[in-house]
C-alpha cells in the first residue's frame, strides 16, 4: 500500500451527467473502494431534462492510493457515465479579480468576508474604470488598475482588462457594481468565471436612479440578483437572489439602503456557492447546492 500523503485532507467533486440507474451507488463504491470517506453527497435529478447533478465532499486522510491516482482513476467511471466532472483539493484560495466603478459597498463586503476567512479568495487586483475605489485597494495592499473606458476607449479598455486577467492567472472575476456592459467576446472567453450583482425590481427599472423610480412606482419589494455573466445582458444563470419588503413610509434613500443590503448579501452568498463548487451551470440555469 502506498504511503499516505500527510497533506491529503479534503476533496470536492462536482458532477453532471445523463440520468441513469445506479449513479449514486457507482460513485459511492468508487470512493469506498479506495478507502475514501464520504462526508457530503448532495444530488439532484432534473426529470425535465433527464440530467443528474451531484456535489461530494470526500475525506482523503486514509486514502489507499495517491491523490493524483484517485483523481485520474475516476475518469474510467466518469466517461462511462458520460459525465462532466471537476475535482478540487481543499484548503485552497481562488485567484480573483474585482471589477468596480464608483460604489464601494460590494467591494467592502467581499474584502471583509475574505479577512474573516468566509471566502477563500486570493485577490490578485482591483480593476476600476474610475478611481473611487483606489484608496480602498491601497489600504488593503491590493494592486489597483485604473482603466479609461470612456467614449471610444471602451473596446481598448476591455482588451486591457482581459490581458490583466490572463497575466494574473485569474480564476474568477467579480463585477462588484462595475457599471459597464461587457462585450460578447469577453463574456465568451471568461464564461463561467464572471459573477455580477444586479439590482432587480418588479417591475424592472433601467437607466439612472433606479431606486427613485422604484419609489415613484410604489414598489412593495426590492431586491438583488447575483448571476453568471453571459452575452445576454443581465440574463445569465442566476446563483442567488435577496429581497426586502418596502413600506409606504420608506423614502428613496431608505430604498437605496435596503437595496444595497440586498446586493451585498446576494453577492456574498453567490460568490461562496461558486468558490466552494456548489454551482453547476446547466444551460440558462444554475444548479445550486446550498451549504
Amino acid at each position: 500500500m502506498p504511503t499516505v500523503n500527510p497533506q491529503m485532507r479534503m476533496l470536492t467533486l462536482k458532477l453532471s451527467c445523463p440520468d441513469q440507474h445506479g449513479i449514486v451507488a457507482k460513485i459511492a463504491s468508487y470512493v469506498a473502494s479506495h478507502n475514501g470517506n464520504l462526508l457530503e453527497f448532495n444530488q439532484f435529478t432534473n426529470s425535465i431534462g433527464n440530467k443528474f447533478f451531484a456535489r461530494l465532499e470526500i475525506d482523503t486522510a486514509e486514502l489507499a492510493v495517491e491523490l493524483d491516482s484517485f483523481i485520474q482513476g475516476f475518469s474510467v467511471l466518469g466517461e462511462a457515465l458520460q459525465a462532466d466532472w471537476h475535482f478540487r483539493q481543499t484548503p485552497f484560495k481562488l485567484r480573483t479579480a474585482i471589477l468596480v466603478t464608483k460604489t464601494t459597498h460590494c467591494l467592502n463586503e467581499i474584502l471583509w468576508r475574505v479577512s474573516e476567512s468566509d471566502l477563500p479568495l486570493e485577490i490578485t487586483s482591483i480593476i476600476g474604470n474610475r478611481d473611487h475605489c483606489k484608496a480602498i485597494a491601497e489600504k488593503e495592499g491590493i494592486p489597483f488598475h485604473q482603466i479609461d473606458m470612456d467614449g471610444d476607449l471602451k473596446e481598448q479598455g476591455f482588451q486591457q482588462i482581459a490581458q490583466i486577467l490572463r497575466d494574473e492567472n485569474v480564476q474568477l472575476s467579480i463585477l462588484a457594481r462595475f457599471m459597464q456592459i461587457l462585450p460578447n467576446w469577453f463574456c465568451e472567453e471568461f464564461s463561467g468565471k464572471l459573477i455580477n450583482i444586479h439590482h432587480s425590481f418588479l417591475p424592472a427599472f433601467i437607466g439612472a436612479n433606479p431606486y427613485r423610480q422604484a419609489y415613484d412606482r410604489g414598489v412593495k419589494l426590492i431586491g438583488a440578483t447575483c448571476h453568471y455573466v453571459t452575452g445576454d445582458l443581465d440574463a445569465g444563470p442566476i446563483i442567488e437572489q435577496e429581497v426586502k419588503r418596502v413600506l409606504h413610509s420608506h423614502s428613496p434613500a431608505d430604498l437605496m439602503r435596503l437595496g444595497r443590503d440586498c446586493e451585498r448579501i446576494a453577492l456574498a452568498r453567490g460568490i461562496r456557492y461558486h468558490v466552494y463548487d456548489r454551482t453547476i451551470i446547466d444551460g440558462n440555469r444554475a444548479i445550486v447546492f446550498e451549504d
